[in-house]
């Protein structure tokens, strides 16, 4: 029937999880020689082959109405055609399935469920997910509505009186179902084929769960809230926990790029990672894996809309609504009621149009539709009490017999009466406070817009020019891509009041032209064109995923997916060390700052530890050794000044000397530097404008540090100084450089590269040709040292290719064929390798490697 995946050994170490255990699965295929589990599942071989490339959409509740007959005691379920989920088929190939995992709206007894999941598959191809009420109670009106959507609309909760204060047991419940989610999905997914596409904020921590269980799913992520400020988002106490889970997708989308920005400020801020544009996508790089960042603004149902517009109950709204308006111009508002939806600062904003323009009296009415509130709670009757007291102000003095300035539709209404008056109206106004997307002014475009019928029904010539004006909040999502619009800020009444004036006294032509430009735009970007085009990118994110090797490493939501180059793989004492013993002459290059001495350390002096190690390896007279490092001669002269036989390379090559008793040769490539005249002044500029950044000046170089700074500012500023210092100095022998919370400028042919070259093809011109080459950094510098001794300009000399080991600290794509993952691995394989007898690596604090998935 339906795959099941294997079940991770990472699950036993979800604690909290453990009320609720998973589907069974299959028992993990053994381990392998390198001491990593494969959780590669091939019971999805077995899938039927109409199951391949299918789409699993998944969200908090299924696109269903759900009944259930109170005599026969059947469920009657139903599409909800209204569904965005149900809406985005159109975006798909007539011949993707689609499977949509979700929860229903309405309870299900325990003793019913196995029926009515086998009855939903069979003939909605819907899986559902049965939440107990308590826990839907906790996951959805607690931590969802209490927690997150607040705190996503910028709402803190900075007193008891003022929103809720964090519960771990509502995150906890948060965690609870979004596993019975992952449950579900693993039941009906073929892992090998089928893609997932995972909505909102209700499922965020659900990609951590599904990549747990296989780390090669195709996982997308579209949050339809907006994403708030890192600033607010800073304040939530699992934040690393939900941005990490985030990051185990593949491409996540965001409505606006002001919501993306905010994500990868996060990012940036939280986690350390910098996002990059890759010919036009926006990109994260974690651990080794390609996450991308998709903005578009989801869209409209068109055909549904120009449908609805031909139906004869329209027509008859359209006609009465007409007759009572007896000319009258209609403002249109559509709302949730909720404290974000700024319907009372609207209304104030009516009633100072009102007291600014007499004229307008009587000849204008705001007809407001209160759609029912998502959530309860003291902020929606507090919403709903001023909405109501602002209504009656205005109408009690403004008002006369007959005609009211403000229309509240405080109950449901059909489909066809909204439309009717989206055909009407004259202006459409959104003052949200704060909004993810909000359609409606989407909708009220293409219902002016119209068909023949609605002409017809209107009475007007098909060859009519269409208007409609629009007043939209500068803080909703749907704003950025409504450039035709009155754009207000909802918090200013005074400034909506001028705004609805605007649009309700603009001319026709201008009008039309809005609303051409509007039109243009919803028409040709709607439901279908967002759900294709995150298709086509889901697609396009996952290509990488059979190229690289897969590892599983971390606990519970800090597990994340290391993906590497197949060829990429950790250093062991026991590969290196026969080859080291074997040799007869060996050259070792040794990096210093995140090689030998960790980054974060504050004292940067090498240890004892390191002082006796480095000695150790230089007693040996088949070793040449040599620290290559960006600091200068002095320190570093000082630091191993009693290594006597250790080589020294300062300045990335431009100071070099052998022994301790050797002189300090200075590289021929660099006589010139008048450019620092230059590039000081540059650099100076951008220090004094960056809090927290400095300035080193070397010999050679000058380098400006921001990793004090603020992370972002420090980070732009970097960019800034590097693109202003390639401009100034386009005509010097330097290059310049951006590094590890660096900027530096150097002269050319001044490199880590040429200094491996030089001392090897010493070595060889020496007859002490190595047949054993190590050399071991952490930086983009010591990437040119990789690439070096692993060319045939020395290799092709010798007798016999030498065995070549380039090293790089840390799990992250690299030129170097191994890792090694902190300076206290690189450590304990230098103590080995100077020792007579081989040690095993220290065991690192958590077990790093899980799992792997064969190639």
């Amino acid at each position: 029937m339906l795959s099941s995946s294997c079940l991770s050994l990472l699950e036993l170490s979800s604690t909290d999880m453990l009320d609720f255990p998973p589907t069974p699965r299959t028992v993990p295929r053994v381990m392998t020689a390198s001491g990593i589990f494969s959780d590669k599942d091939r019971d999805s071989e077995v899938s039927s082959s109409k199951c391949r490339g299918r789409k699993i959409i998944v969200a908090n509740f299924l696109p269903l109405h759900s009944k259930k007959d109170p005599d026969s005691g059947k469920w009657n379920f139903s599409f909800d055609e209204d569904s965005l989920l149900l809406q985005l088929k159109d975006g798909f190939s007539p011949d993707v399935d689609v499977i949509y995992v979700g929860s229903l709206k309405v309870d299900v007894d325990i003793r019913e469920q196995d029926e009515v999941s086998q009855k939903l598959l069979e003939e909605f191809n819907c899986a559902p997910t049965f939440i107990p009420t308590y826990l839907q109670k906790q996951f959805y009106h607690g931590f969802c509505k209490q927690h997150l959507w607040p705190l996503f609309h910028y709402m803190m909760p900075i007193s008891p009186y003022h929103g809720s204060r964090f519960d771990r047991h509502l995150w906890q419940a948060y965690l609870s179902a979004n596993k019975r989610f992952a449950d579900k999905v693993m039941e009906v997914i073929n892992l090998e084929e089928d893609y997932v596409w995972i909505h909102d904020y209700h499922l965020m921590v659900l990609p951590t769960f599904l990549r747990k269980r296989y780390s090669r799913i195709k996982l997308g992520f579209f949050l339809h809230s907006l994403f708030p400020s890192s600033e607010i988002y800073r304040t939530l106490p699992v934040r690393d926990e939900i941005l990490r889970a985030l990051l185990n997708a593949d491409l996540i989308g965001f409505h606006t790029f002001d919501y993306a920005r905010h994500f990868l400020s996060c990012c940036s801020r939280l986690l350390g990672l910098e996002y990059e544009s890759k010919r036009g996508y926006l990109t994260l790089e974690y651990f080794g894996r390609t996450i991308y960042i998709k903005i578009l603004p989801v869209g409209v149902h068109m055909g549904r809309l120009e449908s609805a517009l031909n139906q004869p109950h329209t027509s008859i709204k359209v006609k009465e609504i007409k007759e009572n308006l007896k000319g009258k111009k209609l403002i249109l508002g559509v709302d949730d009621i909720d404290i974000f939806k700024g319907i009372g600062l609207k209304l104030l904003a009516m009633e100072q149009l009102l007291n600014q323009h007499p004229e307008l009296r009587g000849n204008i009415v705001l007809v407001q539709i209160l759609n029912p509130a998502r959530s309860n709670g003291n902020d929606v009757q507090e919403a709903k009490r001023e909405t109501y007291e602002i209504t009656k102000r205005i109408n009690k003095v403004f008002g006369s017999p007959g005609y009211e300035p403000v229309i509240l539709i405080d109950q449901p209404i059909s489909p066809h009466e909204k439309i009717a008056y989206y055909v009407l109206a004259e202006c459409c106004i959104v003052n949200a406070l704060r909004d993810g997307m909000n359609l409606v002014p989407y909708e009220y475009i293409v219902c002016r817009q119209g068909t023949s019928k609605m002409d017809e029904v209107l009475e007007v010539s098909p060859d009519s020019p269409r208007t409609s004006t629009i007043v939209v909040s500068e803080f909703i999502g749907c704003s950025p891509s409504l450039s035709g619009a009155v754009r207000v800020n909802p918090w200013d009444f005074d400034a909506v009041a001028d705004a609805l004036y605007a649009a309700v006294s603009m001319p026709a032509l201008e009008k039309q032209l809005r609303h051409e430009k509007h039109y243009r735009y919803v028409s040709s970007h709607d439901v279908a064109y967002w759900a294709r085009s995150f298709s086509q990118d889901l697609e396009r994110a996952c290509r990488e995923h059979y190229s690289k090797r897969c590892w599983g490493i971390g606990f519970g939501l800090g597990f994340r997916i290391l993906s590497l180059s197949p060829s990429f793989r950790k250093l062991s004492i026991e590969h290196i060390g026969s080859a080291y013993r074997s040799a007869s002459r060996r050259a070792i290059f040794l990096d210093y700052d995140g090689t030998v001495v960790s980054e974060t350390s504050l004292i940067k002096s090498p240890s004892p530890e390191v002082i006796s190690i480095i000695n150790n390896l230089c007693m040996d007279s088949k070793n040449t050794v040599f620290i290559v490092s960006g600091r200068g001669k002095d320190s570093l002269g000082a630091w191993f000044a009693s290594c006597k036989n250790l080589g020294i390379a300062a300045e990335h090559g431009f100071y070099l000397r052998w022994k301790r008793d050797s002189d300090w040769e200075v590289s021929p490539l660099a006589e010139n530097f008048d450019w620092k005249r230059i590039a000081e002044p540059v650099m100076k500029l951008y220090t004094e404008a960056t809090d927290g950044s400095y300035i080193e000046t070397k010999d050679s170089a000058l380098v400006w540090h921001h990793q004090d700074a603020d992370p972002y500012f420090g980070s732009c500023q970097a960019m800034e100084l590097l693109d202003h210092l390639e401009n100034v100095l386009a005509n010097e022998p330097v290059v310049v450089k951006r590094g590890q919370q660096i900027v530096e400028v150097k002269p050319q042919g001044v490199t880590k590269g040429l200094v491996a070259e030089r001392v090897l093809s010493t070595m060889i011109n020496s007859n002490k040709a190595p047949d054993f080459v190590l050399c071991i950094g952490d930086d983009r510098s010591d990437e040119d040292m990789f690439e070096s001794i692993s060319s045939k300009s020395y290799s092709s000399s010798l007798a016999g290719p030498p065995k070549i080991f380039a090293c790089t600290v840390g799990q992250k794509p690299s030129k170097a064929k191994y890792y090694l993952d902190d300076t206290t691995d690189v450590l304990t394989l230098l103590q080995s390798l100077a020792t007579p007898s081989t040690r095993k690596l220290r065991p690192s604090f958590e077990t790093r490697v899980l799992f792997e998935d064969d190639i």
